[in-house]
């Protein structure tokens, strides 16, 4: 009976990522929101087949303050399960006209806090609350765009701001896949890895996105669920396909 965190869940990817992992009642899900003021019809909706199962907390990704306190709800929703999936899902890209020459301060700072700060804490805070099981699979969701090979292959460069976020949280990926192994932290056997989804319908995919949300997060779940040690610190695509630096 494994249990799930879902951050971003009330929309794009995370929607369809609790609109899956519903269809199982053995499943246990915890899917952030940014506001507990957002309409959550379809959120309610995605996870009414396992509603029993699903519980709807509020982490503002972008705000410390809120990531500590999502920490502290976890405890006391769980009682004493463990996270078994931490899927750092919740991003933004603001800016995607933005390229390296006009890059705008306050908007590459913000994507660095969403996209990086925010899974980074979140992952931290998770750890020193103690909910997450020895063998847990944390998932940071990446970007085609974060790999230096892969956006050297792109002509002209696109994203610059959300492709710097990206890459910054492909470092820490790899940082954490160390660290968190250590003594005292989760587990000598967890796995961090991340995830990119493809190029997908959502609003943050935009215009040009072919792919379906439901072939990216049933791919991506294939590829989380047969994780093993052996994975730990690489970069895939939603298929399952090592993805370059």
């Amino acid at each position: 009976m494994p249990t799930y965190i879902v951050t971003g869940a009330n929309r794009g990817l995370g929607l369809e990522f609790v609109r899956q992992l519903s269809q199982s009642t053995s499943n246990t899900v915890l899917a952030s929101v940014r506001s507990s003021s957002a309409d959550l019809g379809d959120l309610k909706s995605a996870s009414k087949s396992n509603e029993s199962n699903t519980h709807i907390l509020t982490c503002d990704t972008g705000d410390l303050d809120s990531i500590k306190s999502f920490a502290g709800e976890v405890k006391k929703t769980l009682g004493d399960k463990k996270i078994d999936f931490l899927i750092n899902n919740a991003a933004v890209n603001s800016k995607p006209e933005q390229t390296s020459l006009s890059i705008g301060p306050e908007d590459l700072t913000n994507e660095i806090r969403i996209n990086v700060l925010g899974p980074a804490k979140t992952t931290q805070f998770l750890v020193e609350a103690g909910v997450l099981a020895p063998e847990a699979r944390i998932v940071n969701m990446t970007s085609g765009l974060g790999s230096m090979a892969v956006s050297l292959s792109i002509t002209p460069r696109k994203c610059a701001t959300y492709s710097i976020s990206k890459g910054a949280l492909n470092s820490l990926t790899v940082q954490q896949s160390g660290e968190l192994r250590e003594e005292g932290k989760v587990g000598e056997k967890c796995v961090v890895v991340c995830v990119d989804p493809g190029w997908v319908k959502t609003r943050m995919g935009g215009d040009g996105a072919q792919l379906e949300p439901e072939e990216s997060i049933g791919g991506m779940l294939k590829c989380i669920h047969g994780l093993t040690e052996q994975d730990n610190g690489k970069f895939y695509t939603y298929t399952g396909k090592e993805v370059p630096w």
